[in-house]
């Protein structure tokens, strides 16, 4: 049944995080988009249905949850796509073009006079987001400027052995990203400018410490921090209060980003249903 006016206003007002999907595509292209003849990766379809359209759909059915900004460089593939032109008409949808840079792109929607925050951003291909997932992470994330959603490497690997991901190796534990950031408030979008300068090589994790001088980059290559430490000494350089999340759901690091993920992310919807 649809929502009427009024529950829509009032679920509007209960909702206290923006979110916004990084659904772009690489300069070149995706292999993967490429090989199944279709314009961009966010449409490739996983359990039936294109990714894009699974995490908006998460992210809109959740209870804190308002506007939900898409990042594209060209939405006319999703506004023709079965599964994603509904979004277009989405009163809660917003689309923003995407610029140069994944940093540079972000700034700019994040400056926008009416952006609410805090911010909840994730990618298309975090297919396996669920409401859990969003809950625990925003009550986790608290009154922090930023933080990041992190996935143990035991937590990953007592559920799915033969998971590879990439790791930061730091003192009491290794670590792989989850596509769950937090900006609590506006100041939290200096980070980007350091994001901007590294973002070519956001797969080696050691890399933004360069930037911090290399007292913390010689502390965290010989793992005298843990993971804590490291983001309480990067946000005292920056001023800012940044908290590390650490996920207790395995599926939180799981994205698509190459075959051998798409069949796995499939096989997990699959045990889910």
């Amino acid at each position: 049944m649809a929502r009427s006016v009024k529950e829509s206003d009032d679920r509007r007002e209960m909702a206290s995080t923006s979110a916004l999907i990084m659904a772009g595509s690489r300069p070149a292209g995706d292999p993967m988009a490429k090989s199944r003849g279709i314009a961009v990766k966010a449409l490739i379809p996983v359990a039936g249905k294109a990714m894009l359209a699974q995490v908006a759909e998460t992210l809109l059915k959740h209870s804190k949850i308002g506007n939900l900004y898409l990042l594209a460089q060209d939405f006319e593939p999703f506004w023709e796509h079965p599964d994603t032109q509904a979004l277009k008409s989405d009163d809660r949808v917003i689309a923003e073009t995407s610029s140069a840079t994944i940093a540079s792109s972000l700034d700019r929607v994040l400056e926008r006079g009416d952006m609410r925050f805090p911010v909840l951003i994730t990618t298309a291909d975090n297919v396996l987001l669920s409401d859990q997932m969003i809950g625990d992470f925003l009550s986790a994330a608290g009154s922090a400027d930023i933080a990041i959603a992190v996935v143990e490497k035991e937590t990953l690997l007592q559920r799915y052995p033969a998971s590879q991901r990439t790791w930061l190796k730091l003192r009491g534990g290794q670590y792989s990203g989850a596509n769950l950031f937090y900006f609590g408030s506006p100041k939290a979008r200096q980070i980007l400018q350091y994001w901007a300068a590294v973002e070519q090589d956001r797969k080696k994790g050691w890399k933004i410490l360069t930037i911090f001088g290399p007292w913390l980059l010689f502390l965290a290559v010989t793992r005298m921090l843990t993971i804590d430490q490291l983001a309480t000494k990067v946000g005292r350089k920056l001023g800012l209060n940044i908290k590390i999340v650490s996920m207790t759901q395995a599926e939180a690091c799981i994205d698509v980003d190459k075959e051998s993920d798409l069949v796995m992310v499939e096989q997990i919807i699959a045990g889910r249903a």
